[in-house]
């Protein structure tokens, strides 16, 4: 496609050069331009793009996008206001605009995304294969997995990777999306068929300013990438949920423990062995057995399901595939050895996610709850009090550790999250072990018949970022070494 094929997707400044050249590809980072190549040069919040601008054309770009006029540099020059939604845009254009070929489902809020979104997979795979996801554990297309790098990725990626599954026949996907891909403009020339608004908790407020802004990042998708005859399924047991069904244009599939609900839960009855959902639906009772576990997991069935009838899904097919989908991996996952306790690992890692997990745990049989956290590194600092008041209000030994410390002194993060443990209603003992391995080890140790040790933070991730290494840990490969050792031995 050439430059002035191009370029009526978007709203354009000025043009200087050639408007003939074809353009193969589109990148915000030089790293990856090649021959063909549309750079778009971006004002990033750590980096300036304009200064990789020479080595883009160096490795072959034909032109540079920027919202600057152009310097004195022999390269097709497009000057065009908001370049982040611009790249987006082009991608889409040049990828033949791959969302309004799909029916897509994008999942937005704090918890419960990746759960949801691997629900409405699961389904999309069983009844309408092959499906594609795009999210925080991997990017799928039917039953071949890539790494996910992002929850949403640069746009000209998000739109590459949309081109392939309709390339591969997929014709149903759905999508995580973060309150970051929508304020950066990361879904720009991507459309919904379903929006899913799960929660709103704190969370990310080290790029957010506060939870206002927050909610209005989520609000996007809404209200800027929903088709012309797009729908929206919104939980409405929390707060900021309620306030968006309230204000949204079109009426919405709400859902919940809510009276009030679309579709209301009117029972979760949970055990380690999964879950006995009742809800109503249009006036009609019906029951959901899961193998998921915990409360929390009920209101994530209910938003896959509402948004899969929504596509038109039939109601007991639609039950019947969910019966058998084991959700996420590293949410609310059983590691298991032969040990007489149970051991959870879970990617909780605000204090509302956390306090999911430990109220999920306290209503099943169990002795006492010995929970292994710590908090990341370089990220939102508020939560971290907040994160160890929940853990001393619902446990009975806290074994406070590292998570992902990047640049931070592990210790130092630890300080922050003790304050929190504390606090008046701590019912806790907390221990402090700096070294994961070591933490994990020494919950195991200390845990008897009939206790369960929560280890929580970090979930599916199969390393753990210290200073500027990235070293190799994964919590269930730990716990399960440790279980057998300890079972064994």
């Amino acid at each position: 496609m050439t430059l002035s094929d191009l370029l009526p997707a978007i709203p354009v400044t000025k043009v200087e050069g050639r408007l003939d050249v074809d353009v193969t590809s589109i990148s915000v980072d030089s790293r990856r331009v090649a021959p063909g190549t549309l750079f778009v040069a971006l004002s990033g919040l750590k980096v300036d793009g304009h200064q990789f601008v020479p080595d883009a054309i160096a490795r072959g770009a034909v032109a540079v996008l920027s919202e600057k006029p152009r310097p004195a540099l022999d390269v097709t020059w497009i000057q065009a206001p908001e370049p982040r939604r611009a790249a987006g845009r082009l991608a889409a254009r040049l990828s033949g605009e791959p969302s309004a070929r799909l029916k897509l489902v994008g999942v937005t809020g704090t918890n419960g995304k990746t759960t949801t979104a691997y629900l409405v997979h699961g389904v999309f795979q069983a009844l309408a294969p092959p499906s594609m996801m795009m999210g925080t554990v991997v990017d799928r297309i039917g039953e071949k997995d890539e790494p996910a790098q992002f929850t949403t990725p640069e746009s000209p990626d998000v739109q590459a990777f949309l081109s392939r599954a309709v390339a591969a026949g997929s014709r149903f996907g759905v999508m995580e999306v973060s309150s970051h891909g929508l304020a950066l403009a990361r879904l720009e020339g991507t459309w919904f068929d379903v929006g899913v608004f799960t929660n709103l908790t704190r969370d990310h407020l080290d790029f957010h300013r506060d939870m206002e802004q927050y909610f209005a990042a989520k609000r996007r998708l809404f209200t800027h990438h929903l088709k012309s005859l797009g729908s929206a399924v919104v939980g409405i047991d929390d707060a900021f949920g309620r306030r968006l069904a309230e204000t949204l244009a079109a009426p919405a599939t709400t859902y919940g423990f809510a009276a009030d609900a679309s579709l209301r839960v009117s029972a979760a009855n949970a055990s380690f062995d999964g879950l006995e959902v009742e809800f109503v639906e249009s006036g009609r009772r019906r029951r959901l057995e899961s193998p998921l576990v915990g409360r929390h997991n009920a209101l994530n069935l209910m938003a896959a399901y509402g948004a899969l009838r929504l596509l038109g899904f039939e109601d007991d097919a639609l039950l019947d595939v969910l019966r058998h989908l084991k959700g996420a991996p590293g949410r609310f996952e059983k590691i298991e050895a032969g040990q007489p306790f149970q051991v959870i690992v879970d990617y909780a890692h605000t204090d509302d996610a956390l306090r999911n997990v430990l109220e999920a745990v306290r209503a099943l049989p169990h002795e006492r709850i010995l929970t292994v956290f710590g908090c990341g590194g370089d990220r939102d600092r508020t939560k971290r009090p907040l994160m160890g008041a929940v853990a001393s209000r619902l446990s009975n030994l806290v074994v406070l550790t590292s998570d992902n410390p990047r640049s931070e002194d592990p210790l130092a993060i630890i300080r922050e999250i003790e304050l929190g443990t504390k606090e008046p209603l701590a019912i806790a003992e907390v221990c402090v072990e700096p070294d994961r391995r070591k933490a994990i080890e020494l919950a195991c140790s200390l845990a008897g018949p009939g206790d369960v040790v929560v280890i929580s933070g970090k979930g599916h991730e199969p390393y753990q970022l210290v200073q500027d290494r990235i070293l190799r840990f994964d919590d269930r490969e730990v716990a399960r070494a440790i279980l057998s050792e300890k079972v064994g031995g």
